[in-house]
């Protein structure tokens, strides 16, 4: 089945709101929340939120310790808050992991684990972050990239005050990507109206986009920088209501194609840009642990023949150039949306959290994109600032996405929440108010293979995989010792028998995962296609 669209009735909103006002509990909810639950009465200094969500970005920013990175919007932002260099995706790949934030609920407990996996038909009664905001008599919105849309994977529209702004993903503008057409990448991401039946089928049947262009255009060209030009009218719109908000802000770059205007790719030479350091599996690990190809694939000239670690020089220079200047105009939007905060003196009280949905390989164990456990896919920035929050600080307290709802309730005065989804997270706010305070001594992750599914404990030094065969129980481990070997060239778990039996018996303390096959059901509901 589709995904259901509810009215937004106000009577079921209201019992919605009243609910967990009163009791900050929703279990005794029996149908889906609707769209846009009724205000209710709300004190006048409640912080609105800014949640600024970006693809595939690791921290690969200045103040997170990366020398070469131009990002001095991301990093006013840091000097504002609290960052953590310790935190992680729960599961590395966009639909899921969005998943994890909106919902507060692991990969292993949804069971959403790919794309076409949709939030109601796998948890219908879920009430997600911004509707858990609406209810507490928030106006929620949606700009950009939150959800994610495409692969056959829809959005939730219940979870918004008013219907989403979405914007495109995959997008030329250069003479030479134009002519491409329709590519299979735009195809999957919705880009244009798509015949029925199966995506990834039709997709197959295009030509291939290209991995970059650069050309010089304002940043209103592509996608992102209309989202933030959207945005900063929305937040003078938002103050002027009198209302407190809940906006999500999604920025697609530095997500492939590296479609950057010229003037981000000129804030970097490219021949001091660092290559991949260990381009190859690590020792000792399991060859399906890996990952070859994929996403990657799907652009020219990347030759799909070409094992990633041959790629020529000039190649990875180039990508890794796209990335960077992916960044840094993202770091740009972000700026314009931190000057409208204190243009219109929204800064004083609105909480603000930058986060990435998972990291990105570059190249590293010979993989370039995502989609795998290991520490570049799942390392992510996050940041949080404004009220309640300390300023300039970092913390190692490792930290996960799923952590990001349960925080932000707190920082907000509302109640915990309780669901009826499991809420995997843990308030991070002892955190925020003292950067050496601890509240979890590890994260969780989760990443699945055909027949397996992997699950990982990361800890300030160790990150276990546990690989486990779900029709037979067999298990594989990965240990890896991230102080002595950061790159995670060698496999430790038979050398270190006790570090493992350790983290293992984490593993098992945990909530058992969901199978990872697919619900038997109708395809998914075709998403509308972009503006």
């Amino acid at each position: 089945m589709g995904i259901a669209r509810f009215g937004r009735g106000a009577g079921a909103a209201a019992a919605l709101a009243a609910l967990l006002l009163a009791s900050g509990c929703s279990t005794a909810q029996t149908a889906p929340p609707r769209a846009a639950p009724a205000a209710a009465p709300v004190a006048a200094e409640r912080p609105n939120v800014l949640l600024i969500l970006v693809d595939d970005l690791k921290p690969a920013i200045h103040s997170f310790g990366d020398p070469v990175a131009v990002t001095p919007n991301i990093d006013r932002l840091v000097a504002r808050g609290t960052r953590f260099e310790l935190a992680f995706a729960n599961q590395a790949v966009c639909a899921p992991s969005r998943m994890n934030l909106m919902t507060g609920a692991r990969s292993t407990s949804s069971g959403i684990y790919d794309f076409g996996e949709n939030l109601r038909e796998y948890m219908p009664n879920a009430v997600t972050l911004p509707q858990y905001f609406m209810a507490a008599g928030y106006r929620a919105e949606s700009i950009g990239k939150t959800f994610h849309i495409g692969h056959n994977t829809v959005g939730d529209p219940q979870s918004w005050s008013t219907t989403p702004y979405k914007d495109h993903v995959i997008e030329y503008v250069s003479p030479e990507g134009k002519a491409l057409g329709k590519t299979r990448e735009a195809a999957l991401f919705n880009e244009f109206e798509i015949p029925k039946g199966d995506v990834w089928a039709y997709a197959r049947t295009l030509g291939r986009g290209i991995a970059w262009e650069s050309p010089d255009v304002p940043d209103e060209a592509y996608g992102d920088g209309r989202v933030a030009a959207k945005a900063v009218g929305r937040l003078g719109e938002l103050k002027a209501k009198g209302q407190p908000f809940f906006l999500a802000v999604g920025f697609a770059r530095p997500h492939l194609p590296f479609s950057v205007p010229k003037r981000y790719w000129d804030k970097y030479d490219r021949a001091k840009l660092p290559l991949p350091s260990f381009e190859r599996m690590p020792d000792g690990a399991p060859a399906f642990a890996g990952k070859v190809g994929g996403e990657i694939n799907a652009f020219a000239p990347i030759d799909p023949e070409t094992r990633e670690a041959d790629y020529p020089e000039e190649l990875k220079r180039t990508l890794i150039h796209g990335y960077y200047a992916g960044v840094s105009y993202v770091d740009a939007q972000i700026g314009k949306l931190l000057a409208e905060l204190d243009r219109t003196g929204l800064a004083k009280n609105t909480i603000v959290v930058l986060w990435g949905d998972h990291g990105y390989h570059l190249g590293d164990h010979a993989i370039w994109t995502k989609h795998t456990n290991y520490e570049q896919a799942t390392h992510l920035p996050l940041v949080f600032a404004g009220p309640g929050i300390g300023a300039g600080q970092a913390t190692r307290q490792l930290a996960e996405t799923v952590d990001i709802y349960p925080t932000l309730a707190a920082l907000a005065g509302l109640k915990v929440p309780a669901g009826p989804q499991p809420i995997d997270g843990t308030d991070l706010t002892p955190v925020l108010h003292d950067p050496a305070a601890r509240v979890r001594g590890y994260a969780y992750h989760a990443y699945p293979r055909p027949n397996r599914l992997g699950q990982a404990i990361r800890t300030e030094r160790y990150r276990l995989v546990r690989w486990t065969q779900e029709q037979t129980g067999a298990r594989d481990y990965e240990l890896y010792d991230l102080v002595a070997d950061p790159l995670e060239t060698r496999n430790l778990a038979a050398a270190q028998p006790e570090v493992r039996a350790r983290l293992d018996a984490l593993l098992d303390s945990q909530p058992k995962p969901k199978p990872t096959q697919r619900l038997t059901r109708a395809p998914a509901t075709k998403p509308v296609a972009n503006p």
